[in-house]
């Protein structure tokens, strides 16, 4: 399947995995005018219009503050933004040590207008939490995570690792709604790199 993906009502192949990056937004303000420009045609281009899409608005507030450290990432294979999401290491009461925060999670206009199938949509969701569990193994050290769905039905796709096995990377996993919450098995060692598929 090609990285690109362009509006088509004919929905894409599932069957090969892409390769995706969740990457920090160097350049926020100007990133930002690039996504929004890319989802926007692609929006237009099979006739809605992009300033009706949710969330956009509390992303670009975010994108609005003075500072840079607001932890804005953004989800590519290279060629496409996927998706976009604020992540933050933060101390909470709940935990001894600081944890990680995912929200504001914006998706491309093609996973919402259903130009491409719900496998693509649940991959690019589950490349999405792996790139953040990968920050939480690496630049952003923490063995808790918060990360907060774009709606309770998107937690489908995460039901399986609330199973307990001796292979899974986490010592808790709990879905309430849309938050997934769960703390990572102590490790001695990195993972070999940021991609996920």
């Amino acid at each position: 399947m090609p990285a690109t993906y362009y509006p088509t009502k004919t929905p894409l192949r599932a069957n090969s995995p892409l390769t995706m990056r969740l990457l920090p937004l160097k350049d926020p303000e100007r990133s930002w005018r690039q996504i929004k420009a890319q989802w926007k045609k692609d929006a237009e281009g099979v006739g809605e219009d992009f300033a009706a899409f949710g969330g956009i608005s509390a992303f670009e507030a975010l994108i609005a503050r003075e500072g840079d450290n607001q932890g804005l990432y953004h989800l590519t294979d290279g060629e496409r933004v996927h998706s976009v999401c604020q992540v933050r290491r933060l101390l909470m009461s709940r935990y001894s040590a600081p944890a990680l925060s995912a929200r504001f999670v914006n998706v491309s206009p093609i996973y919402d207008l259903g130009l491409t199938d719900i496998s693509n949509y649940a991959q690019m969701l589950v490349a999405l939490f792996s790139g953040v569990v990968w920050l939480s193994r690496d630049t952003l050290s923490a063995n808790h995570i918060r990360f907060l769905l774009k709606s309770p039905g998107d937690s489908q796709f995460f039901a399986a690792l609330k199973v307990v096995t001796p292979s899974s990377p986490f010592s808790k996993f709990t879905i309430e709604g849309a938050l997934i919450e769960c703390s990572l098995k102590e490790t001695t060692a990195s993972p070999a790199g940021a991609a996920v598929s």
